[in-house]
């Protein structure tokens, strides 16, 4: 028993390798065709179904795909909904593994056809040219050892049956629940749920579990799926947490009905089975199981896909998203545009506002990277372009003339913000270079240039005199620079990238600058009015 227990081990591990090896082949092989296809076939959750069911029976991954899925939704290129679409095909992809071991494991001598095969993807990893090719006999190296794999799980499990002397773990009265438990455990320790597919599928061919306990253990190791999501989603953003609860309530509600109507599953396979005139062995009726709990599961799901995606958007709500949500654009009032200045107004306010602590964020805080202030820029992009689209909804015709070039400079201004929100993470770059060695020379003028962008940021009004000073120190500064890359005390290529950041942040500086001659709407229609009773007056 125990040299049986041993080969399991290793039989576990081959199909480890032999996976990981398929996998990275055929992702390789496929290259941009595959991120092709999940970032553009996915427009509705039903063709993001297709996809995700088309792309892991290629990769022979769920959890790849699920992974990647994350990211393309951490990314921002996927929105929930497209992507709940994707994992529920991922679910039922991964079926393809389950007929795979079953019809080919369990049907044919293995031997006689994966040596050739592994011979055969070997020759083409090591002898070929092309990256490719490579990548092919990768996947058809990982093809033969998963078969391989296959077959010493079979014989040392069946070695394990004979070890128990027919007393198997059917026959020991545990429930259900336990099998979905052994199942599930088996997933999350292999991270695979085809590795665990595999086992379940090897020890029900070997009648070392009854149909019905490796159905339910079957079940189980599709839940255990859910375990490689969640990992993924740590420290991911709120999207991408969305989508992998999004993926643990689909795997739970395909399980609890699995469960709930097990024995009429079970019923409705062995019939399939005899429908088709097929051999009822274990290994294809759990296959067969397996597919048809997946699918049932995703045509229960799918239908609520949209409600499930504005359940979940309503969850791990984070600040920046909640800054980026519009709070005074209320579509109602587009009909009257007077009132609509006013929401304009309050929006235009929080704009700004966001924008200074952005900026604020980047010029004072130590140890700041780039990545850490994206979240907080996106924030601020999205709500500037919220206000543009609502601007660009109001019917001007009906609008005062003054109201007009209110919105107009609403407009500009947004758009000076943009860049200087996108331009922010120069700041970064200049603020570092105080701490750098090699720009000791400089940096007491690099200091007083760094307090003035400051009182440029904290100023509410435009002022003149501050924009000059700090004017007059970029100049002093940038000829510094030149001067320290003429004599050789600076590296050209450091030289040339520090004037190229310096030059980037007078332009935000510039921006913002300009971006504090914007007034309300109301003082601006105020002011028009005053101006224009002088005129009749005079």
């Amino acid at each position: 028993m125990t040299a049986s227990i041993f080969e399991i081990l290793g039989g576990l591990a081959l199909f480890l390798l032999a996976m990981e090896m398929m996998t990275d082949g055929l992702k390789q092989a496929a290259g941009h065709q595959l991120r092709h296809l999940l970032g553009t076939w996915t427009k509705t959750p039903l063709k993001g179904f297709a996809t995700g069911v088309l792309i892991t029976g290629l990769v022979q991954s769920s959890s790849a795909v699920t992974v990647a899925t994350i990211g393309f939704v951490n990314a921002g290129l996927l929105n929930l909904g497209q992507s709940l679409g994707v994992v529920f095909g991922a679910n039922v992809g991964t079926t393809i593994t389950g007929w795979l071991v079953s019809l080919v494991g369990f049907g044919i001598n293995i031997e006689a056809f994966a040596m050739p095969l592994l011979a055969i993807g070997m020759a083409l990893r090591l002898l070929g040219t092309a990256h490719r090719i490579k990548a092919v006999g990768q996947a058809l190296a990982g093809f033969a050892l998963f078969f391989l794999a296959l077959s010493l799980l079979k014989e040392s499990l069946g070695g394990l049956t004979n070890g128990f002397h027919g007393a198997d773990i059917s026959g020991q009265g545990y429930g259900l629940p336990v099998f979905v438990l052994i199942g599930f455990l088996t997933t999350l320790l292999t991270q695979s749920s085809s590795a665990a597919l595999a086992i379940i599928l090897s020890a029900a061919a070997g009648q070392l579990l009854m149909l019905e306990h490796a159905a339910a253990a079957v079940i189980g190791a599709n839940l255990g799926t859910t375990s490689t999501a969640a990992i993924a989603a740590l420290g991911a953003t709120a999207s991408a947490r969305r989508l992998a609860l999004g993926h643990v309530i689909f795997n739970l509600v395909t399980a609890g009905i699995a469960v709930i109507i097990l024995p009429a599953m079970l019923w409705l396979v062995v019939a399939l089975a005899r429908w088709f005139e097929h051999d009822a062995h274990p290994a294809v009726l759990l296959a067969l199981f397996h597919t048809l709990f997946n699918v049932l599961g995703a045509l229960i799901m799918l239908p609520f896909a949209a409600r499930l995606a504005r359940f979940l958007g309503r969850l791990f709500r984070s600040k920046e998203e909640d800054n980026a949500k519009p709070r005074y654009l209320d579509d109602t009032l587009i009909s009257t545009p007077e009132l609509a200045m006013g929401a304009v107004d309050q929006e235009m306010r929080r704009l700004i506002e966001l924008t200074r602590g952005l900026l604020r964020v980047c010029i004072d805080r130590e140890a700041l990277k780039p990545a850490q202030i994206q979240p907080k820029s996106e924030a601020v992009l999205s709500l500037n372009t919220a206000i543009n689209e609502y601007i660009s909804r109001l019917r001007a015709e009906k609008l005062h003339p003054s109201n007009v070039d209110a919105l107009t400079r609403s407009i500009r201004t947004c758009r000076y913000l943009a860049e200087a929100t996108t331009l922010a993470p120069r700041l970064l770059h200049l603020r570092d270079a105080c701490d750098q060695p090699e720009f000791a020379p400089l940096q007491p003028v690099l200091e007083r240039y760094l307090e003035e962008l400051r009182g440029l940021i904290a100023a509410d009004e435009p002022s003149p005199g501050r924009v000059n000073e700090a004017e007059q120190t970029y100049h002093e500064l940038k000829s510094a620079l030149l001067e320290m890359i003429v004599r050789r005390e600076l590296a050209t290529s450091l030289g040339e990238q520090s004037l190229d950041n310096l030059s980037t942040v007078r332009r935000l500086s510039d921006q913002w600058s300009k971006s504090l001659n914007w007034a309300p709407t109301t003082e601006t229609v105020t002011s028009s009015d005053q101006k224009l009773s002088g005129t009749k007056r005079q």
